[in-house]
């Protein structure tokens, strides 16, 4: 096997090795954005700095490979998460840049669920992702949401803005934002930290209000109807609600 099949495998692939490769993308972006939330608490110090260096260095290698075996190189350039890996890496190869933008890093967990065979994977593995996908799929979007709006408050506030002193404050603004608590404690700046607010309460109702949906209505499955094509059903559904046709749907006891 070439090393760009292989290479090919690891990302796209159904083996046992590419299944782990791709667990292990998925806990990496978790730790590296618990680093960044820890580290936004501290002074920088080398080590941090040594860390973002090792960490930046990885996505490097992640994104050169994503983009040598991509049908669609320039699309893949272009694509919003492409320029937020973009945008993470410089800020973590040059911390002068701003190292809090490294928090878009979090968008690419959406990436990860959203794809296809990361889905599949985590359906057959889990019981209980199984059985709320839809509500964890919410919850991640809402999630990275508040982070990357954290990570914008921050870095656009925190050396003009007395209040906005670490992460913690940023967070705290984001999410009385979202609520639209709006306890008054804390506000952001000049006309762009108006924006922003208005941006972090329009989006985020929306997302917040979707996680609400989502959990407050009847579970559903995916499964395509062979007939009409409807895709999610009731779990316990025998027949389609659309055109009657026998569904099969298969669950934790079936053989």
């Amino acid at each position: 096997m070439g090393m760009k099949a292989l290479v090919r495998d690891l990302y796209e692939g159904e083996s046992l090795r590419a299944i782990r490769f791709r667990y292990g993308l998925l806990i990496f972006d978790v730790v590296t954005v618990l680093f960044l939330v820890a580290s936004s608490f501290t002074d920088r110090s080398f080590t941090v700095e040594v860390i973002d260096a090792v960490i930046g260095v990885v996505l490097v290698v992640d994104f050169v490979a994503r983009l040598w075996i991509a049908g669609d190189r320039i699309a893949e350039l272009v694509h919003p998460l492409g320029i937020a890996d973009i945008v993470v890496i410089v800020s973590l190869l040059a911390p002068i840049v701003g190292e809090g933008f490294a928090f878009l890093r979090v968008a690419r967990m959406l990436r990860l669920l959203r794809s296809y065979r990361t889905l599949k994977r985590l359906r057959q593995d889990f019981v209980f992702f199984r059985r709320n996908e839809q509500t964890i799929t919410a919850a991640v979007n809402l999630l990275v949401f508040i982070f990357v709006m954290t990570a914008v408050v921050y870095e656009t506030q925190h050396y003009v803005n007395d209040k906005i002193r670490d992460y913690a404050d940023a967070l705290y603004f984001t999410v009385t934002t979202l609520t639209t608590t709006g306890f008054g404690d804390i506000t952001l700046e000049g006309t762009a930290g108006r924006m922003i607010s208005v941006v972090i309460m329009i989006f985020g109702v929306s997302f917040f209000l979707r996680l609400v949906q989502v959990m407050l209505r009847p579970p559903k499955v995916e499964h395509r109807c062979r007939r009409c094509g409807l895709g999610r059903h009731d779990h316990d559904a025998v027949h389609c609600k659309a055109c009657g046709e026998i569904l099969n749907i298969p669950d934790e006891g079936a053989v």
